[in-house]
């Protein structure tokens, strides 16, 4: 009885977990809230879902939008703001002693003042109270509108595309057919509340999530530097005979190494052929003499990442051809770089890239025309200033048809394709856009041939510490 008196005691008295987060004040919070309020007006309401509990026994990771507007980490919250009043609650479950003897303290209804304190919200709510909160408000007519979001929430690994393509999938199975968590939260409220007219939050939290403050830029560049180092780690372990997951397996350890849990998306290591599938994920097969390998991978750093591409040469040296294309690949990306900067358009960096990519196409030796031709072609495609990247690693929002602004993260790509021999050249960054241009979060990573080969004479983890033979 007084080992159980004392559990309960010290799990009291701890910090509990899901609002240990030290990376963004209250005050940021309650700016990115303020600017939903500015959107929706003075006559509507906005409802997020957080996430579901984890299947166990995975460890739960909070939604995207969720965490981005309150930074609590806790299954089966709900936020609401009230433009009426321009107040916020968050409803949460209530406490489970049983639980936190488990897994230690986790925060609560109950924990009324630390959660306004750590968030700035005006008011805390067990979860069973937001329907009784909700029904009243429809008394008076007009009722005010209710925003939620409609896109697929975005968690571990999930950008919005492949939560989408998952969501299709599963209504196309006729065995499945089960909806998003936030479309069976639409389907709630129309069937429990028909009269609120339900709007679409995801084009209203999606431009402000576009634009990164500069809390979210230090995540971002911490995220981009690990993905960095990792590469670095990969390159040295890179010899003939090595397995795709076994670069995969170097990576994660420089991950956890440096504090990140997660990764940003599943890693794409492909020798050879496998490098031209884009989403290549299998990372099975062994490195040969000759190929080049592509690892294009990020982790997860306190729910933001980053998007690094790199290749390089099985055996430690470029042929000819390989150093053409990639000196190629290198050398476009320089003059992509050098013309970003706020007020300029996406069109005219690509359309002044290639103005001055064309004459120094013209001085490179190849022993194939089809990779005079892929080059060619690559001048001419207009995705290499790729999508945003924040919290996902295809982050929301749209920059294409606009001017650069500073606080812009996004990923610069530069790619060119041999369909002839499946051959897939490119190397991928990411960068914000500063007021006078841009910042290179992984401009330290080797991009040049010759140090890339310096690189992999040095010695890596798997040569240090080799896998065991079965």
């Amino acid at each position: 009885m007084k080992y159980a008196l004392f559990l309960l005691s010290a799990i009291a008295a701890a910090q509990p977990l899901g609002i240990h987060q030290t990376d963004f004040p209250a005050s940021e919070f309650q700016e990115r809230r303020n600017k939903i309020f500015d959107a929706i007006g003075g006559q509507a309401l906005a409802l997020i879902p957080g996430a579901a509990a984890a299947d166990s026994p995975q460890v739960f990771r909070q939604s995207n939008e969720f965490y981005y507007l309150t930074g609590i980490e806790a299954p089966h919250c709900y936020l609401l703001l009230d433009g009426r009043t321009r107040k916020t609650t968050i409803y949460l479950p209530h406490r489970d002693p049983a639980r936190e003897r488990q897994i230690g303290p986790l925060v609560s209804a109950e924990d009324v003042d630390l959660i306004k304190e750590r968030t700035g919200v005006d008011e805390v709510h067990a979860v069973e109270t937001l329907a009784r909160h909700l029904a009243p408000i429809q008394i008076r007519h007009p009722v005010p509108a209710l925003y939620v979001p409609f896109s697929p929430q975005e968690g571990s690994v999930g950008s919005r595309d492949e939560m989408l393509r998952q969501v299709a999938e599963a209504a196309s199975d006729p065995w499945d057919g089960r909806p998003s968590r936030n479309g069976h939260l639409l389907s709630l409220l129309r069937n429990r509340f028909p009269t609120f007219a339900l709007r679409d939050l995801s084009p209203v939290l999606d431009p402000i999530r576009l634009i990164k403050s500069p809390r979210e830029i230090t995540l971002i560049r911490r995220a981009s530097q690990i993905a960095g180092l990792a590469l670095i780690e990969a390159i040295r372990s890179t010899q003939p005979g090595v397995y795709e997951y076994q670069l995969d397996a170097v990576a994660r350890y420089i991950y956890l190494l440096n504090g990140a849990k997660y990764e940003g998306y599943p890693a794409i290591i492909g020798g050879g052929k496998n490098a031209w599938y884009g989403h290549y994920f299998r990372n099975s097969s062994i490195l040969k003499d000759g190929d080049l390998v592509l690892m294009d991978y990020a982790p997860d750093y306190r729910y933001y990442t980053s998007d690094v591409t790199r290749m390089w040469p099985v055996n430690g040296k470029y042929t000819p051809d390989q150093r053409a294309l990639y000196g190629f690949i290198l050398a476009y990306r320089e003059a992509l770089l050098k013309r970003i900067r706020p007020g300029v358009t996406p069109d005219q960096v690509l359309d002044g890239a290639r103005q001055e990519m064309e004459p120094f196409l013209k001085t490179l030796t190849f022993t194939k025309e089809i990779y005079r031709k892929g080059a060619e072609e690559a001048l001419r495609f207009r995705g290499h200033l790729s999508h945003p990247v924040g919290m996902t690693v295809h982050d929301v929002g749209s920059y294409q048809r606009k001017e650069f602004v500073s606080g812009l993260v996004f990923s610069i790509d530069p790619m060119l394709w041999i369909p002839e021999e499946n051959l897939y050249v490119r190397m991928e960054d990411v960068i914000v856009v500063t007021p006078t241009g841009v910042e290179n979060f992984t401009d330290f990573l080797p991009a040049k041939l010759d140090d890339i080969e310096r690189l992999m004479r040095e010695d890596g983890i798997l040569q240090l510490r080799a896998p065991t033979n079965p």
